[in-house]
């Protein structure tokens, strides 16, 4: 009598999943999960370090974001503290604290900034002398614990008899999939006046380069936008320049841009309205991804702040008169959330203490921080930008 043979069950192994699959639910998972499933296997380690890998996950977290709350990091811009800067990651509609990360690299005492915030990549720099191209600038993507300190300046060094600052912006160059750094060298105190000098950093090649600008009808000196980061819009940094003219030297306020694409300048008016008040501080931002101009100035010792937007971008027309937030005392604005809210740095009158208030310019709701020290305020999201970088460092 024959028997009748079962068939064999087939069991599925681990990694009967496809590749693609797999990778695609990776695409989607948050950062620091992402950095562990690279222990799986071979495979899905050279996988997730591919640039197509990065770029698929970033897009992922970004329309996450645009969905839900964003996220902010600020630290305090005095480092003449013996400890390292610590970062906080907060929420960006209310400013309440998530996380606080340390610095894994030390700066010599004095002052930093967070030059600019792109795809989760920081840019820290410190200005440790007098002279302009004597920076200290380094990338750092706190989410996958590693950083990048920039090589020194492309441009000779002036000599101490030739003062002067550097503004820098960071960019991402979305069509090489790349990041920039600019640096602006402004020179004072001299005459003939010197132009400012401008140079580019470019990651993929880890070295500067010094780039000219056409726009050459009279002299022009940058206006530093600290503590804000300079504002990337469309493709392109901006930043406010004076325009010197005649023997009298008149000096005039324009919006300098500079497209990270072509390296192309271009110069924008300044919005009409945006003169005609006695200011304490003019700066730029970015709102929601259209350039903005934030004003604080006085009206008969009124004091105020308001914000234009360019609704169009490069149609000088499309300046629009957003908002005018009141305030009953003397402010400096640090920080501009993509929520749209300010965060300011406030001297009460009566005792002269400075306080922080977030200020809600749609309700004029304030909100008190207990923070006693000057900050500098980015966007920020978590990203595995750097991951695929070489000359690294890893903590």
């Amino acid at each position: 009598m024959s028997q009748t043979r079962e068939a064999p069950i087939l069991r599925r192994r681990k990694n009967d999943l496809p590749h693609d699959i797999a990778l695609n639910i990776l695409t989607r998972l948050p950062t620091k999960s992402v950095i562990r499933f690279r222990c799986v296997c071979k495979t899905w380690d050279s996988s997730i370090t591919t640039p197509c890998f990065i770029s698929t996950h970033l897009n992922n977290l970004a329309n996450d974001n645009d969905n839900g709350d964003g996220y902010i990091i600020h630290m305090p811009w005095d480092t003449n503290s013996s400890n390292r800067a610590v970062c906080t990651v907060a929420f960006d509609r209310t400013f309440d604290r998530i996380s606080e990360i340390e610095v894994p690299f030390d700066f010599p005492s004095g002052s930093i900034q967070i030059v600019g915030s792109c795809n989760g990549l920081l840019c820290l720099a410190h200005n440790r002398g007098l002279t302009t191209s004597d920076n200290v600038i380094y990338l750092w993507n706190p989410s996958i614990r590693k950083f990048k300190r920039l090589p020194d300046s492309c441009l000779p060094q002036m000599g101490y008899e030739h003062l002067g600052s550097s503004t820098l912006g960071f960019a991402y160059h979305l069509e090489n999939n790349d990041y920039k750094v600019l640096r602006i060298s402004s020179y004072f105190g001299i005459k003939p006046h010197i132009p400012d000098e401008f140079e580019v950093y470019t990651l993929s090649s880890d070295s500067w380069r010094k780039v000219g600008m056409s726009l050459r009808a009279s002299f022009m000196e940058c206006v530093n936008n600290f503590p804000l980061p300079m504002p990337l819009v469309s493709g392109a940094l901006h930043w406010i320049s004076r325009v010197v003219e005649g023997e009298e030297e008149h000096k005039s306020e324009v919006i300098m841009s500079f497209d990270v694409n072509g390296e192309k300048f271009r110069m924008l008016r300044m919005p009409d309205g945006s003169k005609s008040i006695v200011r304490f501080q003019t700066c730029l931002a970015s709102l929601k991804g259209k350039l903005a101009l934030l004003t604080f100035g006085s009206i008969e010792r009124d004091y105020h702040y308001s914000m234009w937007v360019m609704r169009e971008y490069g149609m000088l027309e499309s300046w629009n008169k957003l908002f005018v937030v009141p305030l009953e005392r003397i402010s400096a604005c640090i920080g501009f959330t993509m929520y749209g809210s300010l965060l300011i740095r406030c001297v009460e009158s009566n005792n002269q203490a400075e306080k922080f208030v977030l200020v809600d310019t749609k309700t004029l709701h304030e909100k008190d921080f207990d923070i006693q020290q000057p900050l500098c305020v980015a966007t920020f999201m978590e990203s595995l930008a750097l991951l695929d970088g070489a000359n690294m460092v890893s903590y």
